[in-house]
């Protein structure tokens, strides 16, 4: 699940948070914690044997899901229990799909069994309380199978609201034969990288490192790789922080290059976007993991050009972030939790629906792919024969640990451009740009009801 920019769905962010807050204060109020059982009864001390009962007795589930891998999926998994019926939905994608999973959430009924959230998205449903706590059914011993990073991104202290399906560890994708003839140096660090981009643009001003236009989860991922933690939530209590020290550790270096017009003016995922990565206008890609697939799609004529090295560091020493990826969670409303927890344990943790996501250009979160022979030693010819994946798998490991997003990190994201956006703009301090951010998000909580920095 790649990540989008917010500001591409800003209307349909808007209407999906219109509900958050007095869901959010609604749900934390009315949370039907028994200590011991949920509201399916199923002990908290249980095993996957009751779910796996439930796909041998079948039934019939709804699942929304906007993955390329989605429909062979499902066909893969009715093959392995002919008893159950599978109404795959495609509901939208991203934020078009969140705002009919609220409005099912505010009407008691309409959703699905199963939904497809990315991981920006999941606190708002978990604060909701829309989800089911998964742990009761045996999802706490799944742990191990899943990248640290990722399986806190659908768990909130010791309940499990989802399971993941890919991520999105950062690295740099850059186009090595630009590299070779203006003779630049693959950098480890961010003051290379910039080096970099002075050289480049110097030597073919037509050229850019990189482009950047302002983009919340991009911003959101840097932050999290300099160190940053700018938000932090307990119920509804919410503190925002984009001035704290990683955030200015990334804006600071990330002035240098929108200042001096270093990044290509070009929005990503624009037609002119993948032109100007097949023909090497644009250099570099600091992205995530998940990005081979669509370049090999969309930028056919960079085939061969392309190569993977790990993401630039502040002090040369290993760390990365997500960018992008979700999971799937089985929401409270549904009427056979059994067996829709059953169908998302089979979805994100069996070999052969992993496998068919694999397939269709998805990126890990399981540990065992991550360190297959199979995995690893895939030698794509886009890429020159380089193993990408050793590269990319070692991001997975260092990933930054402590990040967490806001509780309406959808709203969030929708106005991005009219705040940092507007210092890209400008070309433009992008200090500024993330105080205003944060003052349009302070106010916008506590309008909202939760009670923020206070």
């Amino acid at each position: 699940m790649k990540h989008m920019s917010g500001t591409r769905r800003r209307v349909a962010a808007l209407a999906a948070l219109g509900t958050v807050a007095a869901l959010a204060l609604a749900g934390c109020a009315g949370s039907n914690d028994t200590g011991g059982t949920d509201n399916t009864g199923a002990t908290a001390s249980g095993s996957l044997d009751s779910i796996k009962a439930a796909l041998q007795k079948g039934g019939e589930i709804t699942y929304w899901s906007w993955t390329p891998s989605a429909e062979a999926q499902v066909a893969a998994f009715e093959k392995a229990y002919p008893k159950v019926k599978v109404k795959l939905v495609n509901a939208g994608t991203s934020n078009d799909e969140y705002t009919k999973l609220q409005n099912a959430i505010k009407a008691g009924s309409g959703g699905p069994d199963v939904a497809q959230i990315e991981y920006f998205a999941f606190p708002q449903f978990e604060l909701t309380d829309a989800l089911l706590d998964l742990a009761p059914y045996g999802f706490s011993g799944l742990e191990d199978d899943y990248t640290a990073s990722t399986w806190n991104s659908v768990t909130s202290g010791d309940k499990v609201y989802g399971l993941p399906q890919d991520s999105g560890p950062m690295a740099l994708f850059y186009n090595k034969a630009v590299f070779d003839k203006y003779d630049l140096a693959v950098p480890k660090t961010w003051d290379e990288y910039i080096a970099d981009a002075e050289k480049l643009h110097a030597a073919d001003p037509s050229k850019y490192i990189t482009n950047d236009i302002g983009d919340a989860g991009f911003t959101t991922s840097m932050i999290w790789q300099a160190g940053g933690h700018p938000f932090s939530t307990s119920g509804t209590d919410v503190k925002i922080d984009l001035q704290d020290a990683g955030s200015k550790k990334w804006a600071d270096t990330w002035n240098t290059l929108v200042s001096k017009g270093l990044v290509a003016p070009t929005g990503s995922w624009s037609d002119e976007w993948f032109t100007g990565l097949g023909n090497g206008s644009i250099a570099t890609l600091v992205i995530g993991a998940w990005m081979p697939g669509n370049l090999e799609s969309g930028a056919p004529d960079g085939s061969g050009d392309w190569r993977v090295a790990p993401m630039p560091t502040y002090d040369g020493q290993p760390a990365s972030a997500e960018n992008g990826g979700g999971g799937q969670a089985v929401l409270k409303q549904s009427k056979n939790p059994e067996l829709a927890a059953g169908f998302l344990w089979w979805l994100n943790n069996s070999d052969d629906s992993i496998s068919t996501f694999l397939q269709s250009g998805g990126f890990p979160s399981t540990t065992k792919q991550l360190q297959s022979d199979d995995f690893l030693n895939a030698t794509p010819e886009y890429f020159g024969g380089q193993k990408i994946n050793e590269v990319l798998a070692d991001a997975a490991n260092n990933v930054v640990t402590g990040w967490q997003y806001l509780p309406y990190q959808v709203y969030a994201n929708s106005i991005f451009g009219d705040t940092v956006g507007q210092s890209y703009a400008d070309k433009s301090n992008l200090n500024a740009g993330l105080q205003k951010w944060q003052s349009a998000l302070v106010d916008y909580g506590n309008k909202q009801g939760f009670s923020v920095n206070k």
